[in-house]
Order: structure tokens, then sequence, then C-alpha cells
């Protein structure tokens, strides 16, 4: 892992003057941050501790994910939907390894609780301690000895990512392939096919997905990974 973020930190040194997170939010800690809970492979999963074949950084959509909550306001969710610390735009899902096909690493051992000064370093990127928790429990454990690793390997390539104008793109009926060009318009050595995108069963825009080698660079998504085909309509929720 100190090697990959190495490449990282090279990575980002060498794009930081196109940089932009067009949709980071005007994001404010709340005055206490829960302790998550211990998450551990659900029922009908088992840690699968495969080689890792590549990697996936999920973007959620955050008007769209408040949205779709019963109760946005209970503690699971109240940072990102409540409110009352921010407006948030895309925020980071997780950072996924990825397999070859569609078995793919997850839960490879035992995760204690993220600790605190790690969950305030990343909740602006991540507005849920138990999202956190959940990824480094599912993912991260498959690809970092510690938290703090995992989340600054995620942090370096969120920062790296331009969005577009999302108020423009809620304008008028969109569809797989423009959400797709107009991500990759925003960032260098971006194709859509690098990228994957994700709706809801009412055809809201829901996640976008950057597909990562072995090294962490963009590539290909491969077709089974690149989720709605091209014509597919998209509505895109307004950011309130």
């Amino acid at each position: 892992m100190g090697s990959i973020l190495r490449w990282l930190s090279l990575i980002a040194l060498l794009s930081a003057p196109t940089l932009a997170l067009a949709q980071a939010p005007a994001c404010r800690l709340p005055d206490r941050i829960d302790v998550p809970r211990i998450e551990r492979a659900p029922r009908g999963e088992m840690p699968n501790n495969v080689p890792i074949a590549g990697y996936m950084l999920s973007f959620s959509w955050s008007p769209q994910y408040c949205a779709s909550r019963r109760n946005p306001g209970e503690a699971r969710d109240a940072m990102q939907c409540g409110g009352d610390n921010g407006d948030f735009g895309w925020v980071l899902h997780g950072l996924w390894p990825q397999g070859n096909g569609n078995n793919h690493p997850s839960w490879c051992r035992p995760a204690k609780i993220v600790p605190q000064r790690v969950l305030s370093e990343h909740l602006c990127m991540s507005p849920s301690a138990q999202l956190l928790q959940h990824e480094w429990a599912k993912h991260g454990t498959c690809m970092s000895a510690t938290p703090a690793a995992y989340f600054k390997s995620a942090a370096i390539l969120f920062r790296t990512v331009r969005f577009p104008d999302m108020a423009r793109l809620a304008q008028g009926p969109q569809n797989a392939g423009s959400i797709r060009s107009a991500f990759a318009k925003e960032n260098r050595g971006i194709t859509p096919s690098m990228i994957a995108i994700q709706a809801d069963r009412s055809g809201w825009l829901k996640e976008v997905r950057l597909c990562l080698g072995t090294r962490m660079r963009p590539i290909n998504c491969p077709l089974a990974h690149r989720g709605l085909a091209d014509g597919r309509q998209i509505k895109v929720r307004r950011l309130r």
C-alpha cells in the first residue's frame, strides 16, 4: 500500500493545476461524531480474499440519495441529508477492489472501529461514519493494513476528479451516454468507456463510477461493469 500511496500522490501532484471539485459541499463537521458499529459480512456473504485485478471509484449524487431515504434525518443519514452541515453534491461512496469477472475481494479480515480522527478527516468526503466503517470493513480490509491508509488513497483519487455542471444537466432530459460524455469532457485522459452509470428504478441518476487498473489509473470498464447502456434515459435531481 505504501508504493500505491506514493504513486497516487504523484498523480495528484501532476494533476493539481486542473483539479476542481465542482460540487464540493460547504461542509461543517457535527459537534459530535457517532461511534459506528462494527460490521461483518452479512449472512450469505463470505470473506473473499481473491487477487485484486483493478479498482472502482464510486461517486454518489447526494440529492438523489437523500430523496430516496424514508427518514433522511435518522442517525446514519443526518449529516448528509439533515441540512445542518452543508448541502452535498457528489460524495464518495467508496473505493472498491475488483477481481476477475464478478468475483471481487470483500470482507477480507475482521475490521475494528475506524478511529475518530480518521472519521473526522474524511466525513466531508463520505458524510456518514457508518458508511466509512462499512467501506473499511467490506473493501478496505482487502487493500490496506489500516483505515487511515485506505481512506487516504480514496481521498487522493477523489480530489483528482472534476465534476460537470450538474445544474445544467438537470435542466433537461439526459441519457447514460450524455452523462458519461459530460464527465469525460471535464477530466483529461478520461473517455466515456471508462465511466459506469447507475440509476434507480425510476430513472434518476444515482451513481457514477470510474474504472481503474491495478495502478489506480483509469481504464476502459469491463462490459459487465459499465452499468446502463448509453441510450438509457436519465433524470438528474437538482441540488437544492
